[in-house]
């Protein structure tokens, strides 16, 4: 996957990507349904429009953070089991040394902290986002890859450390009966929340707490997730948004397993099971409702289509996490066996009837570089970088 990866310089399509178009750019006009055209066009057509659209290829400010981590972890196990035949000749840290520098050169410009956003601009029904607005999503995996490598250069956690102004400051940390609340994006309103989002947020705090020991930042963390779990539902999952008729998505796969992954991380790291009752019901529903007993992700609680890449791969974080492997290796079994071409490239989502073989590079590789790597390292190591 690194070698697919690497041999593109990371550099590729992606999910909400149709506003790249240059043909789309050389229209004379700027109107939201002609750019809601073309952005659904490439996400959604059966086959991979994008060459036709001549969407522009980029670097995913977030997938070049989960390539970072991968490209570490097997430094890593490639170093601590003495083992480079797998790859000869590949420095897989200066890889992540290059991927890391590009993060801090292209990080948004104008917030309180370290921050990024999606290389492309997206439309909604309201506004258009540009590339330069940050997300809570997208920054996390990126900062987390910087507080890793501190032993490559100290000024990358350095900058790390800086996204918690991002999310306290930036994305309005506010607390609320029940806990605390983050927003999506800095210029959301508090019509709704996501709590995935604000789980994430949680989850980096987590981090950069482990990473200054700023009690501050564990509380906070705290306070999001203690509010996240005041919206968990009596199946035991969340629901995209809140109030849940904000989204048109349910209780969907990947957002789930991100909560989930966030609570785990704080109960591991912070050591006070604060969400044991919480997490075993998330977990029952992740387990059972999410996934088949083959490893095939479930699109949500009541659709089985389409299959997603990105489902697998959050799967296989969470059972690297709670240490259930076999669980774990049968999701990435399958994902193998019916989302990639089985020699590290991985395709988007499998429909009831066909499968969209397209290659997104943030979506499909990045995510799965990741979350395989991860999965490696809690077999090899006592202190997985989980």
């Amino acid at each position: 996957m690194l070698a697919y990866s690497r041999d593109r310089a990371y550099t590729g399509w992606d999910y909400c990507d149709g506003l790249s178009s240059r043909v789309l750019g050389a229209l004379p006009v700027e109107n939201r349904w002609v750019n809601l055209a073309f952005q659904e066009t490439a996400k959604r057509a059966p086959i991979n429009a994008r060459p036709l659209l001549l969407v522009e290829q980029r670097r995913n400010f977030m997938g070049a953070g989960l390539f970072a981590m991968a490209n570490l972890t097997v430094d890593r196990l490639l170093r601590e089991q003495g083992d480079t035949a797998g790859d000869p000749g590949v420095d897989f840290a200066g890889e992540a040394v290059d991927l890391l520098d590009w993060l801090v050169r292209n990080r948004c410009r104008g917030y309180s902290g370290f921050c990024g956003s999606h290389q492309h601009r997206t439309q909604s029904l309201t506004n258009t986002g540009d590339t330069n607005m940050p997300s809570v999503v997208s920054t996390a995996a990126p900062a987390r890859a910087l507080l890793r490598s501190g032993d490559l250069d100290p000024v990358f956690p350095a900058v790390g450390r800086t996204a918690a102004d991002f999310v306290v400051e930036d994305l309005a940390y506010r607390e609320v009966d029940g806990g605390a609340v983050l927003k999506y994006l800095p210029k959301d309103s508090w019509d709704y929340v996501t709590p995935n989002a604000m789980a994430v947020g949680a989850h980096l705090l987590v981090d950069l707490w482990a990473a200054t020991g700023d009690d501050a930042l564990a509380e906070r963390a705290g306070r999001i997730l203690d509010y996240v779990a005041t919206l968990q539902t009596n199946a035991g999952g969340w629901y995209y948004r809140h109030p849940p008729d904000e989204s048109h998505l349910s209780m969907d796969n990947f957002h789930n397993g991100f909560i989930v992954e966030s609570m785990l991380r704080y109960d591991e790291a912070v050591g006070e099971n604060r969400y044991g009752d919480v997490l075993d019901r998330a977990l029952s529903f992740y387990r059972h409702e999410l996934f088949d007993a083959d490893g095939a992700p479930n699109w949500d609680e009541s659709s089985t289509y389409p299959r997603d890449v990105h489902a697998s791969a959050q799967g296989i974080l969470v059972f690297s996490r709670t240490g259930e492997l076999e669980r774990a290796r049968r999701i990435l079994s399958w994902a193998v066996e019916n989302l990639s071409d089985g020699d590290g490239r991985f395709y988007f989502r499998k429909h009831r009837f066909y499968t969209k073989r397209v290659t997104l590079m943030r979506w499909c590789q990045a995510w799965m570089a990741y979350a395989i790597s991860e999965y490696l390292a809690r077999q090899a190591f006592d202190d997985p970088p989980l």
